[in-house]
């Protein structure tokens, strides 16, 4: 099923004759500036992170509304539903790079999604003053080796600090069970996220996903709540619903189409399905959330 959401890479944004690695950092008012005609909502095929100096607004990932403050930082995965309002003022960095850029030095292929903001935890944060100060100054260091021409070694030290950069952020993201994000359990969790996406609209049950795992269902709840604080169920629910909600906000199809492109039986389980977990009829969501582009010079 095609989408109506426009996927952008980082050579779309930067421009084929501009586009010679996996990695892009700007300053975030420059880049507005310069990419007034971005369509949202959209999506990229990338990793973003962007931290706010300062200014005002509001930007949604996948449904979720964050007001602009400075000192907030957010990512994305690629895939993910985006959109934003920032007022003239706002500044900051924002910075993109493509999973190959890190993986290309790295033994292990998973390694992104080890950081608990690329496994669906969390999508933002506000930095406490003395992290907000280091994270920029880290950024800034990353930004003014990116600017330079002809480095001996550029990518690589920019790898080094973006890697960096990870751990930093890694640190003060919200966990709802620090003591149970062992490597281990980011393992599981980075598998079972991965059998969801590639699932979620015909296996419903943990148990389908326990097998599939070669592990017990009790197990693999208990990996879920020590890392997500969510149950599998849960989590294999919430993404059965990101879905449901992307396709009436940017989709022309109507809500019958929808319930059974997500394999429920009929239209009114369907139905019952999406108001029983968002308090709202599909019909209702969709009159509050239907897609139209947002004005980024306002």
């Amino acid at each position: 099923m095609s989408s109506q959401v426009p996927t952008y890479n980082i050579c779309s944004l930067m421009g084929n004759d501009r586009c010679s690695s996996e990695f892009f950092i700007s300053g975030l008012n420059e880049f507005v500036k310069n990419h007034r005609g971005l369509i949202f909502p959209h999506r990229h095929n990338f990793f973003q992170i962007v931290l706010f100096t300062h200014g005002g607004g509001h930007h949604v990932i996948d449904f979720q509304r964050f007001e602009i403050q400075a000192g907030q930082i957010y990512w994305m995965k690629p895939g993910q539903v985006h959109s934003w309002y920032f007022a003239p003022e706002t500044d900051g960095y924002v910075l993109n790079f493509n999973e190959v850029f890190i993986t290309s030095i790295c033994h292990n292929p998973h390694f992104i999604y080890d950081f608990p903001m690329f496994n669906g935890i969390a999508a933002a944060e506000q930095l406490a003053p003395e992290t907000f100060k280091n994270i920029r100054l880290h950024l800034e260091a990353i930004h003014a080796e990116y600017v330079q021409q002809g480095k001996e070694y550029k990518n690589d030290l920019i790898r080094a600090m973006l890697v960096q950069l990870l751990i930093r952020i890694a640190r003060v993201v919200s966990k709802p069970a620090q003591e149970g994000l062992s490597a281990n359990n980011h393992a599981w969790l980075r598998n079972f996220n991965k059998l969801i996406e590639e699932h979620y609209r015909k296996r419903r049950r943990p148990k389908d996903y326990a097998d599939m795992m070669h592990i017990t269902p009790n197990y693999l709840n208990s990996i879920c709540n020590i890392t997500t604080g969510k149950s599998a169920g849960e989590l294999i629910r919430d993404r059965v619903l990101l879905e449901a909600k992307r396709l009436l906000a940017h989709r022309n199809l109507n809500i019958a189409e929808i319930g059974y492109y997500l394999d429920f039986k009929d239209n009114a389980y369907f139905c019952r399905f999406f108001k029983k977990y968002t308090n709202l009829t599909p019909e209702e969501f969709r009159k509050t959330n239907r897609a139209a582009p947002i004005d980024i010079t306002a």
